[in-house]
């Protein structure tokens, strides 16, 4: 199963999301230059290929480069909101009646999927920051944090932000086209505030590609330093110790599904599978906690969340499913073409892997200090 989790990030969920990501930034810098057909995809193309190479630079010189796109997003996202509440450039209307249907829409049960699918793509991918824990100092302590604090501030900005834009734009205008925020920055400034709003997505765009570019390579590089995956993902740049070809494959990737997907299509694409995956973590957590106890993997309101994460789990998966049968059929039979690969390619040298830990386990001080009290017994 581990295996089959590195090749559904290298070949559907990392470049699917930075996909994902590149064809919205490249709408915006359309929207702001007036780009559009063919050149909007050399824009997501191009966009990727170049945070791919300054993604190879460090993480050091990455992680500045987040911090200030994250300091700059946030400080722009708060401005917005300050302005459009003392400008009183919106409607409180907009939001009434909450929950309608609006002529010639979906029942609800059809409506779900596709909303929930813009919802977990806007709130997902916190965990992807555990990715970068081999290169942190003090994991265990950090990375916990970092998660909770993530989740929080996150969660925070996105449900004011997104009643800012309700608030200066009706809900009818919402799904007219990918560039809503423009049209809330035309509602608030006019033509001009088109343009801000835009650069500033621009911004926050760019922030989250390049932390999927930095972050999301670890996977399948580490698993490649393991001996459990393809040799040549673990190349390692000999001056700024950066996975340099795992970067380069989730790059190219990535590219192609831009090339020849639109955005709708590359987002059903990974979202299906990537939601199973959340299910079998939780699961597996699940079986670790009985097999190891408790105090090996602790989990607040156990046995209750997880049971309960899975139910409503397996509920999107039966409304993403029906709503795009094709690509959630197409993402788990590329996954699924992990398991022959698997068995053909590493399974024996997994086996010899775990075979060498054991000898190299059976010489270790502490193992013969077991065997020794064992035979004085």
């Amino acid at each position: 199963m581990a295996f089959l989790y590195g090749w559904k990030c290298l070949l559907v969920m990392d470049p699917g999301i930075t996909a994902v990501l590149a064809a919205a930034l490249a709408s915006y810098v359309g929207y702001a230059l007036g780009i559009s057909g063919i050149g909007l995809k050399g824009v997501a193309v191009g966009s990727v290929l170049i945070l791919a190479g300054v993604s190879m630079l460090g993480i050091r010189l990455g992680a500045r480069v987040m911090q200030w796109l994250m300091i700059l997003k946030i400080g722009a996202l708060a401005l917005i909101a300050v302005l459009a509440l003392a400008l009183q450039a919106g409607n409180w209307s907009h939001f009434v009646p909450f929950i309608a249907q609006r002529p010639g829409s979906d029942p609800l049960p059809g409506a779900l999927a596709p909303a929930m699918i813009g919802g977990f793509f806007a709130f997902g991918g916190w965990w992807e920051i555990t990715k970068l824990s081999g290169e942190a100092k003090d994991p265990a302590r950090t990375m916990p944090r970092a998660l909770a604090l993530g989740v929080l501030a996150v969660t925070a900005i996105y449900i004011l932000t997104s009643a800012v834009f309700l608030y200066l734009v009706p809900l009818e205008r919402v799904t007219s086209g990918e560039t809503f925020a423009a049209q809330a920055g035309e509602a608030l400034f006019g033509p001009a505030g088109g343009q801000i709003f835009a650069a500033i997505v621009i911004v926050a765009v760019l922030g989250s590609l390049f932390a999927l570019l930095m972050a999301l390579p670890r996977v399948y590089y580490a698993m490649a330093r393991d001996g459990v995956f393809f040799k040549a993902v673990a190349v390692v740049h000999p001056r700024f110790g950066t996975p340099v070809r795992a970067v380069a494959v989730q790059a190219a990737f990535a590219s192609l599904l831009v090339v020849f997907g639109t955005f709708q299509q590359i987002l059903s694409y990974f979202i299906f599978v990537t939601v199973g995956f959340l299910a079998l973590t939780v699961a597996g957590l699940l079986v670790l906690r009985r097999r190891d106890g408790a105090a090996a993997y602790r989990i607040p309101g156990y046995p209750v969340t997880p049971l309960l994460f899975l139910i409503l789990v397996a509920v999107l998966l039966v409304l993403l499913a029906g709503h795009d049968p094709l690509q959630a059929t197409l993402g788990v039979g590329i996954v699924a073409l992990g398991a022959p690969v698997y068995w053909l390619a590493f399974r024996g040298r997994l086996t010899r892997n775990r075979n060498s830990a054991d000898d190299l386990d059976s010489h270790h001080p502490a193992a013969r200090s077991r065997r020794e009290a064992a035979l004085g017994d």
